[in-house]
């Protein structure tokens, strides 16, 4: 299972939310680039970024993102306020590995099936949670759709990956998570990238059972110190095989 550290940007600043608040930013007082070269030097193989303030309509962090994508030295999936064809192949000539779209495939399916099958392995389909609906504009707007009827009208698109978010991810029940991550890359064939639900080693440990997850997305713990790069990428192995022995 791929391990994609997470870095959230708001005002040039490393941040973490609380169930998506954007006006209530947790800020962490690190370089930004040289936190995403620790990402790289720790052994991950990728790293996931979302512009916050992109998601505003404030584009003041593209240099900042430029930079980070530029300097990681592993490719990036980027993410946060990407609206249109334009913005996409924008990223896409400065480097980014991946696009991750949300609030654009609810506005505009067709297109964003159009760009999937335009960049191969390069779009990522996200689907934001919460109470059972999925959301949109950076949580805020639900999309009146339930998240297995908004998976099934997606059905063929050509995307690199889905990222699932639990935007309720500080409720308590675990296993409730964890159902609903199982029962909803279950009903997909692409392959899913859990986000929301990794605050300790032992949440990798489960979810690296569940079929059909390939990744899980981590940022909250890593900037909490309650789980390194590292750890995380250590847990996140496959079991070896069991070896017969022949005498």
């Amino acid at each position: 299972m791929m391990i994609y550290p997470t870095m959230e940007i708001q005002n040039g600043r490393c941040v973490t939310l609380e169930k998506g608040r954007l006006d209530e930013p947790q800020i962490w007082h690190v370089d930004p680039v040289e936190t995403a070269k620790g990402f790289a030097a720790a052994g991950a193989e990728w790293m996931h970024l979302t512009d916050f303030s992109a998601i505003e309509g404030d584009y003041s962090n593209e240099e900042l993102v430029t930079d980070i994508i530029r300097g990681a030295g592993i490719p990036v999936q980027l993410g946060g306020g990407i609206r249109s064809r334009e913005q996409v192949e924008h990223w896409i000539d400065k480097g980014a590995g991946r696009i991750v779209i949300g609030t654009l495939a609810a506005r505009d399916p067709h297109l964003v099936r159009e760009l999937a099958e335009h960049h191969p392995d390069q779009i990522v389909l996200a689907v934001d949670i919460w109470q059972g609906q999925v959301m949109t504009d950076g949580w805020r707007k639900s999309g009146a759709f339930t998240p297995e009827a908004y998976l099934e009208a997606f059905e063929g698109a050509p995307f690199a990956g889905i990222i699932i978010t639990d935007i309720d991810s500080d409720v308590a029940d675990t296993e409730a998570q964890m159902g609903l991550m199982s029962h909803l890359a279950s009903t997909v064939k692409l392959p899913v990238i859990a986000n929301g639900v990794v605050r300790n080693a032992d949440d990798i440990s489960r979810l690296k059972y569940i079929q059909n997850i390939s990744g899980a997305m981590v940022g909250r713990a890593l900037f909490r110190k309650t789980l390194s790069v590292e750890d995380a990428l250590a847990v996140a192995q496959p079991e070896p095989e069991p070896v017969a022995e022949f005498q």
